[in-house]
């Protein structure tokens, strides 16, 4: 989906009356983000991403009862449009800083401290979007990374299932970065609430583990972080089978954008030839 086909489902949406041409893309990712206004709006690449969508509302309106400082849903229901889902968001203040490690770990100590919704959640099927990334990168990349790709995962899969969690399992944020966290005037905020599963928390911690292992981030911003959560997932047995798992969803997710993106198909391949090797050290970028 490109912006223009994005655009298009937009005007069809009518969620937007009047200030369709005026709305200004912020992200073309697994969705577009659209803002116009106090409103955004996201449309998915694709349908398959409907019950998604819906469960985002869900959870928006759970965390919004339990006083949890997140992203608000304007619109209920999810819709779809031309094949893709579309909902409506109250467009945040803007930010006053950016969002820095400690408050993310402040905002994951309260979610991890919430307990089950009324509604289920999923377990975090962090490997699940593996095969569609692939099939969306086709013929761009090499059959022969594909499938060690595909080896990866299965091999990952079955490790996780068997993990003996350090901390009580429940309620997570799926994507816990610092980029998933709005500093606007009345403080921190969640965005991104996609992917909200109930499982490990430790997937919330590997998360920054492998940023400062492999995009960059530095030991200091690291120790903030698990300073303000009170834990460092690294002393966990665990760590590095979720980071195994992450790196290689983070990897295939790159694939999807090999076709059309000739940076995104030369980061697929760094990626691969780390993972092959078996070199923990080598960065990775984004494109």
């Amino acid at each position: 989906m490109d912006e223009a086909r994005a655009r298009d489902v937009l005007a069809a949406a009518g969620v937007l009356p009047g200030r369709t041409a005026q709305a200004r893309l912020l992200a073309l990712g697994e969705n577009a983000v659209f803002a116009a206004d106090d409103l955004v709006v996201k449309v998915g690449r694709d349908a398959e991403l409907l019950d998604r969508a819906r469960r985002e509302l869900a959870v928006a309106l759970w965390l919004a009862e339990a006083g949890v400082p997140a992203v608000r849903a304007a619109e209920p229901e999810a819709l779809l449009v031309d094949g893709h889902p579309v909902t409506v968001w109250h467009r945040l203040p803007d930010a006053v800083r950016p969002a820095g490690p400690d408050d993310l770990a402040e905002l994951l100590r309260v979610v991890h401290a919430l307990p089950a919704p009324p509604f289920p959640l999923p377990a975090r099927d962090l490997l699940g979007g593996v095969e569609r990334w692939l099939r969306l990168a086709g013929d761009a990349i090499d059959p022969g990374d594909a499938a060690y790709l595909r080896e990866r995962r299965d091999a990952y899969a079955a490790q996780a299932a068997a993990l003996t969690p350090h901390l009580p399992p429940g309620p997570i944020h799926g994507d816990a970065l610092p980029r998933n966290v709005h500093v606007g005037p009345d403080g921190p905020v969640l965005v991104d609430l996609e992917t909200f599963s109930a499982d490990l928390r430790e997937h919330d911690l590997v998360v920054m583990a492998l940023s400062h292992d492999r995009y960059g981030l530095s030991t200091e911003a690291y120790d903030a972080f698990t300073g303000a959560y009170g834990w460092d997932v690294r002393a966990w047995e665990g760590c590095s089978v979720l980071r195994g798992a992450r790196e290689t969803a983070s990897c295939a997710w790159v694939a999807q954008h090999a076709p059309a993106n000739p940076k995104a198909l030369a980061e697929f391949r760094r990626r691969v030839a780390s993972l092959r090797d078996g070199d923990e050290t080598v960065r990775w970028y984004p494109f």
